[in-house]
């Protein structure tokens, strides 16, 4: 799963404590999204989207086979 959560919180000028401690993880989850070594859970992916105003599709995608 691909994502912009590192461009937009960049954008919004959340660190990465201060987006975790609004959607309830830790600054070591929101670090493993952001590079993609973690996929949140539905839950977290949509408070995460809420945090930026934006729909899901833009801030998470899934990438095709052969294109990552």
């Amino acid at each position: 799963m691909k994502n912009r959560v590192k461009e937009l919180r960049a954008r919004f000028h959340y660190s990465q404590t201060d987006l975790a401690e609004q959607v309830g993880v830790t600054r070591q989850t929101i670090a493993a999204i952001e590079k993609g070594d973690y996929s949140p859970s539905l839950l977290l992916g949509l408070s995460i989207c809420k945090m930026f105003n934006l729909p899901m599709e833009d801030v998470f995608w899934l990438e095709e086979e052969g294109n990552e």
